[in-house]
């Protein structure tokens, strides 16, 4: 779905277009932050961290590595 005007895109890039690279790749971490912190937050709050972990691992990553790669990355994890 595209909402947005070619207008106002052109206006947007143009304004991002203005930062440093390293205000941008700052406004990304930003971005992750407040996205890992509300996955996070679904999460049961009495869970160990590296139980965090491997949720996140699956959350994030599910689509891009085979159910067998994750539970070996998820035996990792869960050992470190």
């Amino acid at each position: 779905m595209k909402d947005t005007s070619p207008e106002m895109q052109k206006l947007y890039h143009d304004l991002l277009m203005q930062k440093t690279g390293e205000e941008r790749f700052l406004m990304g971490m930003s971005m992750c932050n407040a996205a890992k912190r509300m996955v996070l937050s679904s999460f049961p709050e009495d869970i160990s961290d590296s139980e965090k972990k491997i949720r996140l691992l699956f959350r994030y990553y599910s689509h891009d590595f085979s159910n067998d790669e994750l539970k070996k990355i998820a035996q990792w994890l869960s050992n470190s």
